[in-house]
């Protein structure tokens, strides 16, 4: 991903919460996008050059199903598996990567296929 984020010792920090972009963020914990289309936000943390660092990613397409049956999830996460970044890196496992969290937070391995087939920008919301 683009840019390095900001260090985490320089933000304002409150228990487990820093201060980033006018809000109090936990790190790595997902919330609702405010991005117009995006289902979720997450101020993932990583460390590069030596310090760890942090920047808000958003995922998941408002429109798009996610987790809705065996196969559909089989069949996400073994192509989102083979995304690469513009560095032809893989991205299933760059925190900084909205593919690493829609995976983790909307096709999770481990949990049973309950989701929801489409998603409106209205049925999304009102879930919230």
């Amino acid at each position: 991903m683009s840019g390095k984020g900001a260090v985490l010792k320089e933000l304002e920090k409150r228990g487990k919460q820093y201060y980033y972009r006018n809000k109090w963020w936990t790190p790595n914990t997902p919330v609702r996008s405010n991005a117009k289309g995006k289902k979720m936000m997450v101020f993932a943390t990583k460390i590069v050059d030596g310090k760890r660092r942090g920047k808000i990613i958003h995922f998941g397409a408002v429109g798009y199903g996610h987790n809705y049956s065996k196969k559909a999830k089989q069949n996400y996460l073994t192509r989102s598996a083979g995304i690469r970044n513009k560095e032809g890196k893989l991205t299933k496992n760059d925190k900084w990567s909205p593919n690493y969290w829609a995976r983790k937070v909307l096709w999770p391995k481990e949990k049973k296929a309950t989701g929801p087939k489409k998603t409106t920008v209205s049925s999304w919301k009102q879930a919230a």
